[in-house]
């Protein structure tokens, strides 16, 4: 009997541990998501920038980096 009693008590603990780690990178990506859309942007407007003139600003270019 109490085998089976510990084993469902098990199973609850693994399924709060999965779904805090869900909750917890939910978290974590939408915080960065935005710093990564932030730099696709960025790039995506050097790029467009360089094929509409042919010419690239190295100073846009380099900021890029250091948002």
């Amino acid at each position: 009997m109490m085998g089976k009693k510990r084993s469902g008590q098990a199973m609850i603990e693994y399924i709060l541990i999965v779904g805090l780690i869900a909750i917890a990178l939910i978290g974590i990506f939408s915080f960065f998501g935005k710093k990564v859309h932030a730099k696709v942007k960025g790039a995506a407007e050097a790029i467009s920038t360089e094929s509409a003139s042919d010419t690239y600003d190295e100073n846009k270019i380099k900021s890029l980096g250091e948002n």
